[in-house]
């Protein structure tokens, strides 16, 4: 039984792992993937901000000028603090206001995917209903045709 050439040549063999990686990041959708991915992550931050410094003083001027931020639950005797971040400093908190605000941002941005879902769904759906063209006539469709109008013609 012999070995494979690119196994007995360790230098080969990381050559035709780096050709083989190159191929599999080439594919459209690893591509499409890591776009995605960097999208997504702007998209975050800014639907975090909405959610920060948008609709949550809103909310918290409708329920008479709470801050979500700071609702938060001490877990040690020693935590006496008014602010969340004073209070993390004391020791353990559970920190639920900051749950609410990602819950809040999580629905956000599960809604808007929602919507650009549903709108490349459409776009696609119009796509498909456009009726093809109607292909050429061939060439001996057109000859055929041009010795049927001189034969009408000739008749006359």
């Amino acid at each position: 039984m012999t070995a494979c050439p690119q196994n007995r040549d360790p230098f080969n063999r990381g050559k035709h792992m780096i050709e083989e990686f190159k191929k599999f990041i080439m594919k459209g959708n690893v591509m499409d993937l890591a776009v995605g991915v960097i999208i997504g992550g702007a998209f975050g931050a800014i639907t975090t901000s909405l959610v920060d410094d948008v609709l949550m003083p809103i909310i918290g001027a409708i329920f008479g000028g709470l801050d979500f931020s700071n609702y938060f639950a001490p877990l040690a005797a020693g935590v006496t603090a008014g602010t969340l971040d004073a209070a993390k400093e004391q020791g353990a908190v559970l920190a639920y206001g900051s749950f609410i605000t990602a819950v809040i941002n999580f629905l956000i941005i599960g809604f808007i995917v929602f919507l650009m879902v549903k709108a490349v769904n459409r776009m696609m759906a119009k796509e498909e209903e456009a009726p093809a063209a109607p292909p050429a006539p061939s060439n001996e469709e057109v000859l055929l045709g041009e010795i049927r109008d001189a034969l009408v013609k000739k008749k006359r």
